[in-house]
């Protein structure tokens, strides 16, 4: 625990969130750091240009997610200046896009990269379909490039087995139903859990306690069943 006289450790939570998978495992992450007495800062990375979810067809959805593949920017808002204040750990967290960070979190690493997270400590979260390590080696990559400090990562994949999770997360972009389609008893939900939801929470109470007691925090272990389905 902290003395009275002593700053509490602060954190900021820099994200951008498509469908609000992300978002929704960031609040559970988020309360609990708070409940170690951690100060939580949040900023959402926010696209100029819209974008719609679901995309809504088929078509545009495929030529989407083939510009991603090939790693496509989409230019995003300046960020508030309370970003590059020295936070303790900055979570860096998107979703998997045809196994890439987003096209927002690309555009703010080019922009931003080297004033937000160098010598600063990083731990990225991935939401995602369930292909996230080539997203993980190229933003780690990346990061270390601006002398970020990346022990470690948080992956959280949607629950179904494959191949139905890649047809019902494809089919929902298009604005489909894939839960009440002839596949529906293999794919009974889009996106994560209420175990998983719960299992951020516990993951930001590791994250709280580690900061507030000065350990290490690439000894933590984040890679648990509930979280990679």
């Amino acid at each position: 625990m902290t003395s009275p006289a002593q700053k509490s450790p602060s954190v900021l939570i820099l994200y951008f969130s498509f469908s609000s998978q992300t978002k929704n495992l960031l609040h559970s992450l988020a309360e609990g750091i708070a409940q170690e007495n951690v100060t939580v800062e949040w900023e959402r990375i926010k696209p100029l240009q819209h974008l719609r979810f679901p995309i809504g067809s088929v078509m545009k959805t495929f030529w989407m997610m083939l510009e991603t593949f090939f790693r496509k920017r989409y230019p995003i808002e300046p960020l508030d200046e309370k970003c590059f204040s020295g936070y303790d750990l900055i979570i860096l967290a998107g979703p998997t896009w045809s196994y890439n960070p987003s096209g927002p979190v690309l555009a703010l690493l080019d922009r931003d990269g080297e004033r937000l997270f160098a010598g600063r400590r990083v731990l990225p979260l991935i939401s995602c379909r369930g292909y996230w390590r080539m997203h993980w080696w190229g933003l780690r990559r990346i990061l270390r490039k601006y002398k970020a400090l990346v022990d470690d990562l948080i992956v959280f994949s949607h629950p179904s087995r494959e191949p139905w999770r890649t047809l019902g997360v494809f089919l929902k972009l298009a604005g489909k139903v894939p839960e009440r389609m002839w596949f529906s008893r293999y794919y009974r939900k889009y996106g994560h859990t209420n175990a998983q939801i719960l299992e951020a929470e516990r993951f930001g109470i590791m994250i709280g306690k580690a900061l507030v007691e000065g350990t290490d925090l690439g000894q933590l272990n984040f890679k648990s069943k509930k979280a990679l389905v």
